[in-house]
């Protein structure tokens, strides 16, 4: 039977796909640990106070780089070279989602607006973070390999939207109401697009490594392109609201460690 699990235990299976997928996995938090150290390095002085969590969100997505190379070197594997049909980071950028690699190369300090549009971008992200994550703790969180590593990145996930909820919030009530749903909503249905073309690059690499028949490849992104269509014309909204999270003050203290992974 098809389904996400037993493709993702194929995966996990092979060393080759299991290669390509924590390269990929790797080379994603690592850009996304490079944008967040930059953002809280240029926040303006009216918003230093979200330094340090930016700072922190940075070092969870650092460390979540190191933990996917762990994995590789458990297995004796290096990382390899990223196809750029499968770099989401990089696409999104490319759509004008986020704050471009430009601007955060340069040292100049961020307006409040760009700091919003990071949040904002960030809330979109993080959501689909989170569902990932929590899906492989479902599935994966008792495996002997894997779930250490599934559960403490799906935790730091879950701190992540809470954070992004919660400042969100509160940058709302201080006027940027306007912005910030129109961002989301610009947001969300551009990742939705990016993230079905990465989907698609990536299951068709790894369809080529694992030998899959064509029917199965196509029954695969088949699927794909069904789950895109309910996200495009309902399921985005899931990554568009706002709500206080149960986590409070989620990136509020010091990040955690990983000394088994890093």
């Amino acid at each position: 039977m098809l389904s996400a699990r037993s493709v993702f235990q194929e995966i996990v299976d092979n060393d080759d796909a299991f290669q390509l997928f924590c390269s990929i996995a790797a080379s994603g938090e690592a850009q996304g640990g490079w944008e967040n150290g930059r953002i809280a390095a240029l926040v303006p002085d009216s918003m230093r106070h979200l330094a340090p969590k930016i700072a922190r969100h940075g070092a969870d997505e650092d460390k979540h780089g190191r933990i996917f190379d762990a994995l590789l070197r458990k297995r004796g594997l290096r990382p390899v070279p990223v196809p750029p049909e499968t770099d989401y980071t990089m696409l999104l950028e490319r759509a004008g989602i986020g704050l471009a690699h430009e601007k955060l190369r340069r040292d100049e300090p961020l307006t409040e607006r760009d700091v919003v549009v990071y949040l904002a971008h960030s809330r979109v992200t993080e959501q689909r973070a989170a569902d990932q994550m929590d899906r492989l703790v479902k599935d994966f969180g008792d495996h002997p390999e894997l779930g250490r590593a599934v559960r403490m990145i799906s935790d730091d996930e879950d701190n992540h939207l809470a954070y992004c909820h919660e400042e969100l919030l509160r940058l709302a009530r201080q006027g940027h109401g306007h912005t910030i749903r129109r961002v989301l909503r610009d947001s969300a249905l551009v990742e939705i697009r990016v993230y079905r073309d990465v989907s698609l690059a990536v299951m068709g690499h790894m369809g080529r490594l694992l030998n899959w028949p064509a029917p199965k490849t196509a029954a695969f992104a088949a699927g794909i392109r069904s789950v895109h269509a309910y996200e495009r014309f309902s399921g985005w909204h899931r990554a568009f609201g706002l709500r206080m999270p149960e986590r409070r003050d989620a990136l509020g203290g010091a990040p955690t460690v990983a000394p088994e992974f890093a």
